[in-house]
């Protein structure tokens, strides 16, 4: 049970009215999930405003109410506080109500478009191997050390945040990994942390039915940056041309790494097969179970981020060179003599990574199938353009659904369709249902053919409607190809 007065410090607070006395037994901003002695934060949300719900919180029991504007009339007996920013007030009394738990850990914060939940299952499994208790908050899932913990949001809400860190620490963990998605850092659901350091991956198009447009999308991410204070760390890859930007207002230490360019966490491809790859790092050779120049990226922050926070560099390559990654990304499934990948590459950037691997990795005579989708309710401006990049690496190019959500797959579809060249329509087939689309692969593939299924990953469901069917893609093309190529 915590005062009112203390989890509001350093809160922006504009007016205040009632007992700042008052015990808080636990914060929300679910008016549907509100007990006795709760605190109601109104937050204005993309789909709802918290400010209607105000009424029915306190009906519920609540005895304290955090908003950006009071209601018109105020109920006797219930603390009303007025703050600039609801979100941003939420995040730090959710840091306060835990007692900080972010400064107990080092906390390690990952942005960018592609790479992000890679990187942090990496360094996650990474410091396990070395010995340490470690937590990870990403997409696929989260973890307490070994314990699975569910993921709902690539970032979780400020309160999830603050609960799981602070049972990382119950639960002895010295570390913690965690996406930081550019939605999670505008709405201020990473405020109130203390960041050891942040590692950029880069940047590309994505996520502009949110933030409008790419400055936006490079703002939100430069946001983390700006944040860290002085004695952490900022890594960040120097062959986006954006890397630097990234920094540019940073008060931490900059780090850098690339293939390319000068780094301080350099390394050069040697080798690179459906099997693994072998890197040059420092003059020294190293084989890697993980495929692709996106890999080599990841694999490279990672040993930057592990080196920065001190662990030794041999140790730190030697425990790299037997991981294999996040599930659904680039994972395989073999059958007799036709390949399966399945990847979440759901932009055009992380798309064209994927195709440009798999392309390097050919070796002459055998087809290319790109089973592909783009998701509803999500940046359109993409649609086309994955369209054409599918066409552009693939001998045949199917589309079909993702998640639909409340969209109509066959419109979905047909903006896909918008994006192919006249000469290209030849080797392209539209099939909306997944299942079939998938099927459609399996049947059409020959001896040593590659069957790339992407967007959805990891992901065991497929959104349709508000409803969350089971579906995945893995299990799926596993089933099939048993199916039709059982001879």
């Amino acid at each position: 049970m915590k005062r009112l007065k203390d989890i509001l410090y350093k809160v922006s607070l504009i007016s205040a009215k009632g007992d700042m006395e008052t015990p808080i037994s636990q914060i929300t901003f679910d008016s549907r999930t509100v007990a006795e002695g709760e605190l109601f934060v109104a937050i204005r949300g993309t789909q709802t405003d918290g400010h209607t719900y105000i009424e029915k919180a306190i009906e519920k029991g609540c005895t304290a109410i955090v908003c950006e504007q009071f209601p018109s009339e105020l109920a006797d007996a219930v603390t009303y506080v007025q703050v600039t920013d609801s979100s941003r007030a939420l995040a730090w009394m959710a840091a306060n109500f835990y007692e900080h738990p972010s400064k107990k850990l080092k906390l390690v914060g990952v942005t960018g478009t592609n790479g992000k939940t890679t990187m942090v299952t990496l360094l996650h499994q990474l410091y396990r191997e070395l010995g340490y208790m470690a937590g990870m908050l990403s997409t696929v899932e989260n973890r307490i050390n070994d314990k699975v913990v569910a993921a709902t949001h690539t970032t979780p809400d400020a309160l999830s945040i603050n609960r799981l860190l602070d049972q990382m620490v119950k639960s002895g963990c010295t570390h913690c990994f965690m996406e930081a998605s550019s939605h999670a850092i505008v709405q201020e659901r990473t405020a109130g942390l203390a960041f050891k350091g942040a590692v950029f991956t880069n940047i590309s198009h994505d996520h502009l039915d949110y933030h409008e447009t790419f400055d936006a999308y490079i703002k939100a991410k430069k946001k983390l940056f700006d944040e860290l204070p002085q004695g952490a760390f900022a890594l960040v890859n120097a062959d986006d041309k954006r890397g630097m930007v990234m920094v540019q207002n940073t008060q931490a230490s900059i780090y850098t790494y690339a293939l390319k360019y000068p780094g301080d966490f350099k390394a050069k491809i040697i080798s690179n097969t459906l099997h693994g790859m072998e890197l040059d790092i420092e003059n020294q050779s190293v084989w890697f179970r993980m495929i692709g120049e996106f890999n080599a990226y990841n694999l490279l922050g990672v040993l930057g981020t592990a080196s920065i926070l001190g662990e030794e560099k041999t140790e730190v390559l030697m425990q790299l060179s037997q991981l294999r990654g996040a599930k659904g990304r680039f994972e395989q499934v073999l059958h007799k003599d036709i390949t399966a990948i399945i990847d979440y590459a759901h932009t055009p950037d992380a798309l064209e990574n994927v195709l440009k691997t798999i392309q390097n990795l050919r070796t002459g005579g055998e087809n290319l199938i790109t089973v592909v989708g783009c998701g509803g309710n999500r940046d359109k401006g993409k649609r086309p353009i994955m369209a054409k990049i599918a066409c552009q690496y693939s001998e045949k190019a199917i589309f079909t659904s993702d998640n639909p959500r409340d969209e109509d797959p066959a419109q979905i579809i047909r903006e896909m369709e918008a994006g192919i060249n006249p000469v290209d329509q030849r080797k392209t087939l539209s099939i909306s249902d997944r299942r079939e689309a998938i099927k459609t692969a399996c049947a059409i593939a020959q001896k040593g053919d590659i069957i790339l299924i992407a967007g959805k990953g990891h992901e065991a469901y497929q959104e349709i409607k508000g409803i969350k069917y089971p579906f995945d893609d893995k299990e799926t093309v596993k089933e099939l190809l048993n199916l039709t190529h059982s001879a």
